[in-house]
C-alpha cells in the first residue's frame, strides 16, 4: 500500500506475487518462501511503476489529441471511501486524533526515499530480520541497517516537526 499508494493496485500486486511464488517455488522448503515472496513482491512493484509510467505517457499524448469530455455517468459519491471504525467504544475525538496521526505517519513514510521506505517497511512492519531484508532488497546487511536508521531518524524528525511525539 505504501509503495503504490493505491489499495486496489496493492491488492492486485500482492495477489500476483503470491501466484508467482506458488507457481514457480511451490516445491521449495517453507523457510525459503518468505524472502522469495518479498523479492517477487518488490519486483512486481517495480514492474507496476514501469507500466504506470508508460501508461501515463501514452494517456497524456492521447488525451491531447481528443477533446475534453465530461463523464456523464460519474458519481462523486462513489469515490468516497468509508472506513470501518476500529474501536466503536472509543470517544469520537480520540478516534479522530488517532486517524489523523496515522494519516500523518502514512504521509511521512511515503515521503521517504524508496530504499529507506522499503527497508523500514520490511524490517518494522513485515517484521523481517536484517538478513532476510538484505536478501529481499539485494543488498548487504549493513546497507539495511543504514537505510533503517536513516528512515527512523527522518520519520522521528518529521513527526516531531509536526508536533507528534510517540
Amino acid at each position: 500500500m505504501f509503495a503504490v499508494r493505491d489499495e486496489d493496485a496493492a491488492l492486485d500486486i500482492v495477489q500476483d506475487a503470491m501466484l508467482r511464488l506458488a507457481e514457480r517455488y511451490g516445491d521449495r522448503p517453507a523457510t525459503e518462501l518468505p524472502p522469495l515472496f518479498q523479492r517477487i513482491l518488490q519486483n512486481a512493484i517495480r514492474d507496476w511503476y514501469r507500466r504506470q509510467r508508460a501508461r501515463s505517457l501514452w494517456m497524456t499524448l492521447l488525451s491531447a489529441l481528443s477533446p475534453a469530455q465530461e463523464d456523464e455517468e460519474h458519481d462523486p459519491l462513489e469515490t468516497l471511501r468509508t472506513e470501518a471504525l476500529s474501536n466503536s467504544e472509543a470517544h469520537p475525538a480520540d478516534q479522530l486524533e488517532r486517524s489523523q496521526v496515522v494519516e500523518i505517519i502514512n504521509e511521512e513514510v511515503a515521503k521517504l526515499p524508496a530504499r529507506q521506505r522499503q527497508a523500514f517497511l520490511l524490517r518494522y512492519w513485515e517484521e523481517l530480520d536484517v538478513a532476510e531484508t538484505a536478501k529481499v532488497m539485494g543488498c548487504t546487511e549493513g546497507s539495511v541497517k543504514t537505510h533503517c536508521s536513516r528512515a527512523a531518524h527522518a520519520l522521528a524528525a518529521a513527526l516531531k516537526a509536526r508536533g507528534i511525539t510517540l
